[in-house]
């Protein structure tokens, strides 16, 4: 992996949190890798994929709530639908062999009554326990604030260790999913 800053051709100066667009920030990670962090655009498509296609089986299994082989094109339409209120996604960029790859990512969807969103974050194997999954929730955590929600929930499963440990950390509050004694539910109150 290069040292080099990660850079973006279509953003040029990082902008004040809180005006979506044309924003990023570069971030150094507690390891002193430094990767971009910005809004997820349409031209993502195919580092999405990639990225999903790199992850282990369990991370998958982990992110998806089941086992997932690889990414439906109805899958990427899904997790592609951004429109910066009701659906979020910041997306964590670094350099790989002079190439923009994704290394992570956050996302919320507005779920039913439009006061709550349901989140998920998803870490590269290769760039966990670098502080990465922090920096891209509270970006995300933030501009659901901003968006008017009160309440955030991310339905993991029992045995998702490394999620257990984030939403501790972040000020979630859990407890198992009554319809899936396999799952449980982390909220936190924004």
């Amino acid at each position: 992996m290069s040292n080099a800053q990660p850079d973006d051709r279509h953003v040029t100066a990082a902008a004040p949190f809180g005006a979506i667009e044309g924003t990023h920030w570069i971030e150094t990670l507690n390891d002193g890798s430094v990767v971009l962090i910005r809004p997820l655009r349409p031209e993502d498509r195919q580092r999405e994929t990639d990225f999903i296609h790199r992850l282990s089986d369990q991370a998958r299994r982990f992110r998806f709530l089941g086992k997932l082989k690889e990414a439906t094109p109805a899958l990427l339409d899904q997790l592609m639908d951004v429109d910066e209120r009701h659906r979020m996604a910041f997306v964590a960029l670094a350099h790989d062999d002079g190439e923009l790859r994704e290394v992570g990512i956050s996302r919320y969807s507005a779920s039913g009554d439009e006061k709550q969103c349901e989140c998920a974050v998803t870490v590269a194997d290769d760039w966990r326990h670098r502080g990465l999954a922090v920096l891209l929730m509270r970006r995300l955590i933030e501009i659901a604030r901003k968006n008017g929600f009160r309440r955030m929930f991310s339905i993991d499963a029992a045995g998702n260790e490394p999620m257990r440990e984030l939403a501790d950390y972040l000020g979630f509050q859990r407890r198992l999913d009554p319809d899936d004694a396999a799952q449980v539910i982390h909220t936190l109150d924004l």
